[in-house]
């Protein structure tokens, strides 16, 4: 009997007010003086997975690199990859070719001084790599990244290019950095979301589960899974004045998610994201 598929557990490291949809309730120029909560959040997830011997890939910012230095030390010591999340959680599509680079080369220099690792790969805040800014992607080689998580099959009112390949590929030909999506499950004409984040706490875990499964038996392929620190935190503060629709796909069954990642350990083979899709290659 052959070892089932290994799927890419990661963790994308951001504090709860640095969230994209937050952007116009809590201002940039406050964070500093905002009481982080990312290190509690992070070690429980670490000793969940040292519970589980689960090894994941850590796509961490390099702000919360440079004013948590020993939590993300704890992270490579336990056998984690490290990678990076850019530095200020700036969207990726916002930004010119000089100010991209100069975010990806700081996080990546922040996140290697601190690990004594190379950093390998990098995933843009809000998905936000896509059909208008594929430059991102050469970018990222420049900076001497060797993969990039960025870019989300689906259609989203936030991100997206529903157009693009469902696994590995490489955007900018044989030669250019690989793209690794996240997961989704092929439905008809659509794509659908399979890999974590909101939707994992929205859908019921065993649908979550058929979806991961169907990827691994009828794709044939390994999962890209994703989740955030601030999602096994249901105390964390609630910022005035935010929306429904933002107040629903950030607090909905927080409660529950810690008990449903549990669950998600023991039914899948898991592992680092450079350790599946870049050994041997």
């Amino acid at each position: 009997m052959s070892a089932p598929l290994r799927n890419a557990l990661t963790i994308d490291v951001e504090d709860y007010f640095q969230v994209s949809a937050f952007a116009p309730h809590i201002a940039r120029a406050d964070w500093p003086r905002i009481a982080c909560r990312v290190e509690a959040n992070v070690e429980r997830i670490l000793q969940l997975l040292e519970q589980r011997q689960v090894h994941a890939t850590f796509f961490t910012l390099g702000w919360i690199a440079e004013r948590h230095p020993a939590m993300l030390r704890r992270i490579a010591a336990a056998g984690h990859e490290v990678a990076s999340h850019g530095h200020a959680h700036l969207r990726a599509c916002g930004q010119s070719r000089i100010e991209f680079l100069h975010d990806v080369v700081l996080s990546k220099s922040i996140l290697e001084q601190l690990t004594g690792q190379a950093v390998l790969g990098y995933r843009a805040p809000s998905f936000s790599i896509g059909a208008a800014n594929l430059w991102a992607l050469d970018v990222l080689q420049e900076a001497g990244y060797r993969y990039s998580s960025s870019i989300y099959p689906i259609r989203h009112d936030h991100y997206g290019m529903p157009e693009a390949p469902r696994f590995a590929w490489r955007p900018r030909g044989a030669q250019g950095v690989l793209e690794l999506p996240i997961s989704t499950v092929r439905l008809g004409r659509h794509n659908y979301p399979a890999g974590g984040g909101g939707y994992f706490r929205l859908l019921p875990y065993p649908l979550s589960r058929w979806l991961l499964r169907r990827i691994n038996s009828h794709d044939g392929q390994a999962g890209i899974f994703y989740f955030h620190p601030w999602e096994l935190d249901p105390q964390q503060p609630r910022p005035a004045g935010l929306g429904w629709k933002t107040r629903f796909r950030h607090y909905l069954n927080l409660e529950r998610m810690e008990a449903r990642l549990a669950r998600l350990t023991l039914d899948f083979a898991w592992d680092r994201m450079d350790r599946i899709f870049l050994e041997g290659k």
